[in-house]
């Protein structure tokens, strides 16, 4: 199966640009209305940054839209004039909308980016849905979503993916093209959404014009919501949002690379005032909600934001959804990766901070899931990157918070917690490990499973085996598996197995890669601990 062309080219049907490039649109930067009573009635197409779905609970979800008929602008404003525009929307049970079951207008403003979040209540549990908005005299693409499974019921199998890590300029979306085909009930995506870089003249691998307002690495807000729409302006990601519904949180490039809080990582930005950079994460911030499925106690107000969150799936499964960004302390010994850094063992270090991690205890403990999963950004589990004798860490990963690890793995054991599976994205491979509670024992009780996806597009094609994931298995006798492809990882969850399938694609420098299963792994229900399938 082919992907689109990829980029702005590959737009298909709803593509409003005459020649199909960037260059082109962020060359037109004026308003599609001729005044504020004129935006009632479009003259380009509002939707074509798509449609989306999210968080989805027993009785409803959150949709999505962003009015932009010159998503490009480089004003940010999309092509909008500063006006707001009444958006109408519908969900019914059929794809035609023969039977309409919910119903309503809401109203997009420019100070959201023209962007809508309707959340949907009030109906029935475990049923799948379709959605569409009109705005203008124009009506959307329909988007398919789905809620969840009544509170106790008892499903007999959940199907969901999760992705990470989607630099534009590093490789085309196709894996979005095979996951729009997929067979899911949920999407998790754990972060990097965009990515901050400088982008080139020609877009990296897209080689595309990219117009020069889009090319420095954003600091305000105007940057941003270009960088997302950039991002977001993609044939097979709008179709992956089209055919499932999300559930989304951030990593680091949705603002810096690396960031810890209110901490800059920048090097020119060493000594940078904390609320300059905190300006700077609040307009990241926001215009990731403007971009994504969010409900509204998601919505950042400054520098202030909640993220983590879970969403439950009958008596089968448990989300607890994980920001290990914002709260965490600033990482140990200078950052980077180290050996004989002694801060990373301080036990009043978190990665998480006090009030997420009693969070998510009590939610582990509360629960009463057969599989308590937990989508997160950064390795959990012991990634030593030395095949030798001696260990090194990454400082960015859990390594870096080594007391928060074992904080989460005693409540793992105090709580009795029922199948921890850990979610995890950022490293740009797919990886399968046991979790274990003393990394230092070989002999040491596995008490729970992670298992990591690889990138989308971040890092080019890649390979099977890279010399640092040799150094890695070699290293890490609890890593049973490392892969450095691109892809995704399909998961297959029923009363006694998880599965997950590594999906992977042969590049993604060039469009129209095939998808195909590398290798899958299993843990089953009370025997923590993962093996081939």
């Amino acid at each position: 199966m082919n992907s689109g062309t990829g980029g702005i080219r590959g737009l298909e049907r709803r593509a409003v640009l005459s020649a199909g490039t960037v260059a082109l649109a962020l060359a037109a930067s004026g308003l599609s209305a001729t005044g504020a009573r004129a935006a009632e009635r479009f003259r380009e197409d509002p939707f074509t940054l798509g449609v989306a779905s999210g968080d989805p609970w027993p009785d409803g979800f959150v949709l999505w839209t962003r009015l932009a008929p010159r998503p490009l602008a480089p004003d940010g404003t999309g092509g909008m004039t500063p006006y707001p525009v009444d958006v109408h929307w519908e969900v019914a049970t059929d794809e035609r909308f023969r039977h309409v079951v919910r119903s309503g207008r809401t109203r997009a403003v420019a100070e959201l980016a023209h962007s809508v979040h309707v959340e949907v209540s009030g109906l029935p549990a475990g049923r799948q849905y379709h959605y569409r908005f009109r705005a203008g005299g124009v009506i959307s693409p329909v988007g398919r979503t789905r809620t969840a499974p009544s509170p106790f019921s008892r499903p007999k199998v959940l199907n969901f993916a999760f992705a990470s890590c989607q630099a534009w300029f590093e490789g085309f979306y196709t894996a979005y093209r095979h996951l729009a085909e997929e067979d899911v009930d949920l999407v998790l995506h754990l972060g990097d959404y965009i990515y901050e870089n400088p982008i080139d003249a020609m877009g990296g691998v897209r080689q595309v014009p990219v117009a020069a307002e889009l090319r420095p690495e954003p600091m305000d807000l105007t940057q941003y919501r270009n960088r997302h729409a950039l991002h977001r302006f993609d044939p097979d990601l709008i179709a992956a949002h089209q055919a499932h519904p999300w559930a989304v949180v951030w990593d680091d490039h949705e603002v810096e690379d690396n960031w810890a809080r209110d901490v800059s990582k920048l090097d020119n930005e060493a000594d940078q005032d904390p609320a300059v950079f905190r300006a700077r994460a609040a307009a990241g911030f926001q215009a990731y909600y403007e971009h994504l499925p969010l409900r509204l106690p998601n919505k950042p107000r400054g520098f202030d934001a909640r993220m983590y969150r879970s969403l439950r799936y009958g008596r089968m499964a448990t989300f607890h959804i994980l920001d290990t960004r914002l709260f965490r302390d600033d990482q140990p010994c200078g950052d980077g990766t180290r050996s004989g850094c002694a801060e990373r063992l301080l036990p009043e270090r978190s990665i998480l901070g006090a009030e997420q991690e009693q969070w998510l205890y009590r939610g582990l403990g509360r629960s009463d899931s057969t599989w308590n999963l937990i989508p997160q950004q950064i390795p959990v589990g012991q990634v030593d990157t030395d095949p030798g004798p001696g260990q090194s860490f990454v400082m960015d990963f859990w390594d870096g918070y080594a007391a928060s690890r074992q904080r989460l793995f005693q409540q793992f054991a105090d709580r009795d917690v029922s199948n921890p599976v850990v979610l995890t994205g950022d490293m740009h491979r797919h990886l399968a490990a046991d979790l274990k509670r003393n990394y230092d024992d070989p002999d040491s009780p596995t008490v729970g499973v992670e298992f990591v996806g690889s990138s989308i597009a971040t890092g080019k094609d890649g390979m099977d085996l890279d010399p640092s994931g040799a150094n890695l298995l070699a290293a890490n006798s609890h890593i049973k598996f490392t892969n450095f492809q691109r892809g995704y990882v399909r998961c297959q969850l029923t009363p006694k197995t998880c599965r997950a399938d590594f999906r992977v694609l042969p590049y993604v420098t060039a469009p129209g890669a095939p998808v195909s299963t590398r290798v899958s792994y299993v843990t089953e229900a009370g025997r923590p601990g993962v093996k081939p399938a």
